[in-house]
């Protein structure tokens, strides 16, 4: 059984279109709930496979999938950069969604990391899937955990470092007596228990491991390759084949996420109250803040610049407030300028007191982008709520009329509130600019007859008219929304699969509409605005 590709020809049609690259694809019925999610290494060939003549899905998935595939309506994705992050990224959105034919990853089952407790005399090195809050070195998700075992097994014979549990100080004389185990014995832990290696010589084997860890490891795994050759050509073939497995081992350490881009919830779950009160106290407010909007750009070498906002209340995305702006008065790459523009438009209601200001503003960037964004508001002789940026890799938070950045530990509350905005506020630009940057492509495939016109389809008659026979003001709004391919979140996760990616959290019950900053009280005395029926984030109007 194959699905009805053929009869629905703006589904075949997204089908051809898919990029060939890895990524994540949902499939969607036809009221836009999501039915199945997946990961490719070849978005075009994976998704076209559910739906050739040949596929014979129910020999080859099962019963299921293929009654499934024949209530597919429409396809969305996301593209990745590599095939771990497909999987990662596959993993995080059906743990949010739950879609109901997925049956692997629906459980709280997490990916394992690679732990070294840095804050301790003799550190040691663990396989855990619940890392300690505080003074640890982490390292992964990392998609296997037989091959991370095996890794760290691998890892063991060279650098020696311990793996027990036992609480070791270089203070404590008593060690000397102690016994230590047989890994000391088979020259895999030096066995700083029993006092047989000083703290600095312990030490320095540490931080060679985490330089390895931390490098692409091409040398060494070319210097054990050579090795393995020769071990065969000498025919010791049982020398060969350990090091082919402990090269194996060693690559494996490849199939890993970064630790603050593939957040895992389930590992470090964060209260967004908790969040919200660290947050005040961090920037000296006097109460927890309840708005935050996020705002970043995303651009290709200056082209196709766009601009996202994203609102959060009490620590939850609101979807309501969602904003997207293409860029107008900015060439070539500028993104201090790009800042100063969206910032202008987004709040100039604001400040001629037709609107209210968020409590705090989240810039995505570091200090020039701050400073960037406070030169927009005085631009406007406003005075700014309390603007903030947080700046990538290093995670510094830069707070306006404050000298120096604040660094907090990566498991620290506030920390990861703002990560999750800016992270959302990522994706949604990265989203608009992808759409733009498709569009573009398509016009000048178009241009240069290597894809065939759009046919033109009679319009229907009698549907979205008024009374005088034209086209009604909200079927022509609904229109110019589909044309752009929804500004909003819920396509990727349909109008009943709440839900985001990064924090497991309950959204707010939809306004279905946009609701004026104005109404944002009646929001937060628990009067939620009537609904309209549209789920989508709203385009502001001074957006394009």
């Amino acid at each position: 059984m194959v699905g009805d590709s053929d009869g629905n020809p703006s589904l075949r049609d997204k089908i051809r279109n898919l990029p060939k690259s890895p990524g994540v694809y949902l499939m969607k019925d036809g009221q836009g709930r999501v039915l199945y999610i997946g990961k490719a290494k070849d978005l075009r060939s994976r998704v076209g496979s559910y739906f050739q003549d040949s596929a014979d899905l129910l020999a080859t998935r099962g019963p299921e999938i293929a009654h499934m595939v024949g209530l597919v309506a429409d396809i969305d994705f996301l593209e990745c950069d590599t095939e771990v992050d497909a999987l990662l990224q596959e993993n995080r959105l059906i743990k949010d969604i739950q879609p109901r034919y997925n049956e692997r990853l629906r459980d709280d089952k997490s990916f394992p990391y690679l732990e070294i407790t840095v804050g301790e005399d003799f550190p040691g090195v663990f396989v855990t899937r619940k890392p300690r809050r505080k003074g640890v070195k982490l390292y992964g998700p990392f998609t296997s955990a037989a091959g991370l075992r095996d890794a760290v097994n691998a890892l063991q014979k060279v650098f020696k470092f311990r793996t027990c549990e036992l609480d070791i100080r270089a203070a404590d004389d008593k060690r000397r007596f102690f016994r230590p185990c047989l890994l000391h014995s088979i020259n895999q832990c030096t066995a700083p228990c029993a006092d047989r290696i000083s703290r600095e010589q312990y030490r320095a084997d540490i931080d060679r491991l985490k330089r390895f860890l931390a490098s692409k490891r091409s040398v060494i795994l070319r210097q054990m390759e050579q090795e393995m050759k020769d071990a065969a050509a000498d025919l010791r073939f049982e020398d060969a084949a350990l090091l082919r497995d402990r090269i194996k081992a060693i690559q494996s350490l490849s199939l890993s996420g970064d630790v603050d881009e593939h957040v895992q919830p389930e590992v470090f779950h964060v209260d967004p109250r908790a969040g919200l009160e660290r947050l005040a106290k961090l920037l000296r407010l006097d109460q927890a803040p309840r708005i935050v909007e996020g705002i970043d750009i995303a651009n290709l070498h200056g082209e196709e610049s766009v601009g996202s906002l994203v609102c959060f209340i009490d620590g939850m995305p609101f979807k309501g407030g969602y904003r997207r702006f293409r860029i107008r008065s900015v060439e070539g790459i500028d993104d201090y300028a790009m800042i100063r523009e969206v910032v202008q438009r987004r709040y100039k209601h604001a400040a001629e007191g037709e609107e209210l200001f968020p409590d705090v503003i989240l810039i995505d960037g570091g200090l020039g982008q701050l400073h960037a964004a406070l030169e927009a508001c005085t631009d406007m002789f406003v005075k700014p709520p309390m603007v903030i940026s947080l700046a990538k890799r290093e995670e510094l938070i830069y707070i306006q009329k404050r000298a120096q950045p604040v660094k907090l530990s990566r498991n620290d509350a506030a920390l990861r509130l703002v990560q999750h905005i800016r992270d959302e506020a990522h994706r949604f630009a990265q989203h608009y600019h992808h759409i733009l940057r498709r569009k573009k492509v398509f016009e000048e495939e178009l241009r240069e007859g290597r894809r065939p016109p759009p046919v033109q389809r009679p319009a229907k008659s009698g549907k979205g008219r008024n009374r005088a026979g034209g086209k009604g003001e909200k079927t022509r709004r609904k229109s110019k929304t589909s044309e752009a391919e929804s500004a909003g979140t819920e396509r990727l996760f349909g109008s009943d699969n709440p839900g985001t990616i990064g924090l497991p959290i309950v959204m707010p019950e939809k306004s279905g509409g946009q609701v004026p900053d104005a109404d944002y009280r009646q929001l937060l005395d628990g009067d939620s605005p009537p609904a309209t029926g549209n789920d989508e984030a709203q385009v502001h109007p001074d957006v394009e």
